[in-house]
């Protein structure tokens, strides 16, 4: 059974980007996938500093947070779909400590022993084709390229205020869509 991870960056447990992502996993039929969701700012996550301990500690980081519990989830799924709000023509700082925190696994062949599929869904106040897009987009594509994953879903939305996304039809249905092809 397929394992597919839903990280969401958003602090806004009501806004648009976990409510993309919720568009998403609805269409999931979950005979087949195994689908967990995870509200990434709900866990304690502190930034990776460069001690390189993992390398000496089983690909474990040595802080008491939750970093070793969301980074196995990683590991372990077969896709993931990161969401994240636009920060400063960025991910949000609590998506952006965990993905830091994945090199605790890069010494070893964890992350690369299974190719993954790779899903972003990035939501802005700009206009689509803004540049803050374009640069997360190639923050995940190198990222997949690095680690031979499948970058498969690069979705940009605009929705600024809490319940805009609700109200675009042609984005929701785009949505399904791409949540059905996770089937």
């Amino acid at each position: 059974m397929e394992k597919i991870l839903f990280l969401n960056g958003s602090p806004r447990l009501k806004g648009n980007t976990r409510f993309a992502l919720k568009t998403l996993e609805e269409q999931i039929d979950k005979t087949k996938s195994e689908v967990e969701f995870i509200d990434v700012t709900k866990f304690n996550v502190a930034g990776c500093i460069a001690c390189d301990s993992c390398k000496r500690n089983d690909g474990k980081c040595f802080m008491n947070d939750n970093t070793n519990e969301l980074v196995q989830k990683i590991v372990d799924a077969d896709t993931l779909i990161f969401g994240s709000p636009v920060y400063w023509w960025g991910i949000s700082a609590q998506l952006k400590a965990l993905i830091d925190k994945m090199y605790s696994k890069a010494h070893g062949t964890e992350l690369t022993d299974k190719k993954k599929r790779v899903g972003l869904i990035s939501v802005g106040a700009d206009e689509i084709g803004a540049e803050q897009y374009k640069i997360i987009s190639s923050q995940f594509r190198c990222i997949c390229e690095y680690l031979g994953w499948e970058f498969f879903i690069d979705e940009a939305i605009s929705a600024h205020n809490p319940n805009d996304l609700s109200a675009q039809n042609e984005t929701l249905s785009l949505l399904k869509e791409l949540g059905e092809s996770l089937n």
